[in-house]
């Protein structure tokens, strides 16, 4: 049986007012609370929204920082990219010209152990042919065998034959003058007068063992080569004579040339030939006490051993897009284009003002040995006491065009001498196989065979002539006296308002 407890059955038997009244109370305080829970989520809702606002704008700013983050790894890749690239590039390059210079090293020096190698055997031959003559062992028709009574054979000094064809045709009395000419950029005429001048020098005596080579063909290897420029692998089958014999040639008669030959046609003008020069470029250009015009060129050389950078030409490097090295020719020539001095050697790093300063002209003049006179430069020389050149800075008036106008006619006297003598000694305008400090001298004999030409009036084929491609540097001194420039704008002034300057600038 269920029981009831007094207290359950009086709660639920309590009147109705009470009871109603407690359920609005109840009704109105679960209305009050779901408002206030609709204020507290719609709160909850805005604060909610900026959180995810405020993470949105986070992830941006993020996103744009990795984005340049991005970028600059990749700049900086491809930056490092490029600069390893120039690197092999450059190493590629540098080993290409290493390769290059040991290859001729070893070219040259294969050469020289053959040249070794077949000199002492002449000098072993030489000796047993000495000592067999000497204890009557050989006789002009062959050694015999005395015992078994047999046939004798004769002993000699073997040498090879080589094919002479080329040069004997050329020395034949009626080989046309034009094709020798042609050969050796000079008449026989001329040809023959170095000949008689260089014999005392030159000149061998024949031996048991063989015969000497003749003057005449020592002279002629040495000019057809200088002439050509070829290499002397095609020297020696023009000639019939081997290589090391056609270098040996070369050096001696142009060590002959500069010792016999120079003295007396390469020398600085005595009063009375100074005072025709003068003369003669003052007729030509209206600028008086002018002695001679002046120019520097390079030529172009292998990569030395040695101070390797001082021979680096920058302006022909990038002028030819491949690296160039050249040592420079200082020359200051007459008006017939003959050189009175020259300057050989000097590095090709080096301007034109400072070879200059090295050469034994400019020693002459700080001596006092060039007063009163002018020598005529381009633009890439000082003005100085005794160098005369053109106006240089922008704006010239009418009277600094007048007289670049004609110092350009004696500066172009220089240019075209040095055209000429490239053009007529074409070993000048390629790198040689001759070695750096034999350079000199060969080159020294170029312009003494340049200037017996011109002396003899030796007209050089047009199709030789060459062009010059010499840069000229402004000096960072251009100007070396205050007295100078006084001169030169005198000089200018009495060329314009004495009709002597022309009007081709204008």
């Amino acid at each position: 049986m269920f029981t009831f407890l007094p207290s359950s059955r009086h709660q639920m038997n309590e009147p109705d007012g009470t009871g109603n009244s407690r359920k609005r109370q109840r009704k109105e305080g679960k209305q009050e609370n779901d408002s206030d829970g609709d204020d507290s989520f719609e709160q909850d809702g805005s604060k909610k929204k900026k959180k995810d606002l405020k993470g949105i704008i986070t992830s941006l700013i993020l996103l744009e920082q990795q984005e340049k983050s991005d970028q600059e790894e990749q700049s900086k890749a491809s930056n490092e990219e490029k600069m390893l690239l120039e690197a092999n590039h450059n190493k590629r390059i540098k080993t290409m010209v290493e390769y290059y210079d040991k290859f001729q090293d070893y070219h040259v020096e294969v050469q020289e152990t053959e040249r070794r190698k077949r000199k002492k055997s002449r000098a072993i031959a030489g000796a047993v042919a000495v000592s067999a003559v000497s204890n009557g062992v050989a006789a002009r028709e062959g050694i015999k065998d005395t015992k078994h009574g047999g046939g004798g054979q004769q002993r000699r000094l073997w040498v090879k034959d080589r094919d002479k064809e080329w040069w004997d045709d050329c020395n034949r009395p009626d080989y046309p003058e034009e094709e020798f000419k042609k050969a050796f950029r000079m008449s026989k005429s001329t040809f023959d007068m170095i000949c008689e001048e260089l014999n005392s020098v030159i000149a061998k005596e024949d031996t048991t063992l063989r015969n000497a080579i003749p003057v005449r063909q020592r002279v002629a290897v040495c000019i057809w080569r200088l002439a050509t420029g070829e290499p002397l692998r095609l020297v020696s089958k023009r000639f019939g004579l081997g290589i090391s014999t056609c270098h040996k040639l070369v050096l001696e008669v142009c060590s002959a040339i500069r010792n016999v030959l120079m003295p007396k046609y390469l020398q600085w003008p005595d009063e009375d030939n100074s005072r025709l020069i003068k003369n003669e470029f003052e007729s030509m250009s209206g600028i008086p006490n002018v002695v001679g015009s002046m120019y520097t060129t390079h030529i172009p050389i292998i990569a030395p051993k040695i101070s390797v950078a001082a021979y680096f030409n920058k302006r022909h490097t990038e002028r030819n897009q491949k690296t160039s090295y050249s040592i420079t020719v200082q020359g200051v020539v007459d008006p017939r284009g003959v050189f009175s001095d020259v300057c050989i050697g000097w590095p090709g790093s080096m301007l034109d003002d400072q070879v200059l300063e090295k050469s034994a002209l400019y020693q002459r003049a700080s001596g006092g040995l060039l007063k009163d006179v002018w020598i005529v430069g381009t633009s890439g020389y000082p003005l100085m006491d005794w160098v005369l050149v053109p106006y240089t800075q922008q704006n010239l008036t009418w009277t600094q065009h007048a007289f670049n106008e004609k110092i350009g006619e004696i500066q172009v006297v220089a240019k075209d001498a040095f055209a000429r003598l490239k053009g007529r000694w074409s070993c000048l305008q390629r790198r040689t196989e001759v070695k750096l400090q034999d350079l000199p001298v060969v080159l020294g004999a170029c312009c003494v065979l340049h200037n017996i030409c011109e002396m003899q009036n030796e007209e050089m084929d047009p199709e030789l002539r060459v062009e010059l491609v010499d840069d000229e540097m402004v000096p960072e001194a251009a100007l070396r006296s205050a007295t100078s420039m006084k001169a030169r704008d005198a000089i200018a002034h009495n060329l314009l308002h004495h009709c002597h300057a022309g009007t081709r600038f204008i």
